[in-house]
């Protein structure tokens, strides 16, 4: 089997695409000054933007792993993920308070879908 990358570079990848199934790294915004809203939806287009490089789309997300750095924050990025995620195709996904790598980074996703 194949393997693809998206966005290659000396440590990581943005995407791989190996078979049937599109691995994102965990993609954070690249305007850290956004509220957590902002963030999400700043991330959440890196993620249309790279399924689709992948041939495929955000119906066919399989899991999401959220990561972010005050939980209090949960309800604020739901807002922004629930109006995003295809309705009836809701993946599996867990969220979890934790630190980020970067200074003012509120939110980080990602993301494994079908091809």
């Amino acid at each position: 089997m194949s393997i693809k990358r998206i966005n290659a570079g000396a440590r990581m990848s943005s995407a791989v695409v190996h078979g049937d199934t599109v691995y994102l790294a965990g993609l954070t915004a690249d305007d850290a000054k956004a509220d957590v809203k902002g963030q999400t939806q700043q991330i959440l287009a890196k993620v249309d933007k790279f399924l689709a490089e992948a041939g495929t789309d955000k119906s066919k997300v399989l899991s999401a792993n959220i990561w972010l750095t005050d939980i209090s924050t949960w309800s604020q990025m739901n807002e922004v993920w629930d109006a995003w995620v295809s309705p009836g195709n809701a993946p599996a996904r867990a969220t979890v308070e934790a630190k980020l790598a970067a200074p003012g980074l509120s939110v980080e996703i990602m993301i494994q879908a079908a091809k």
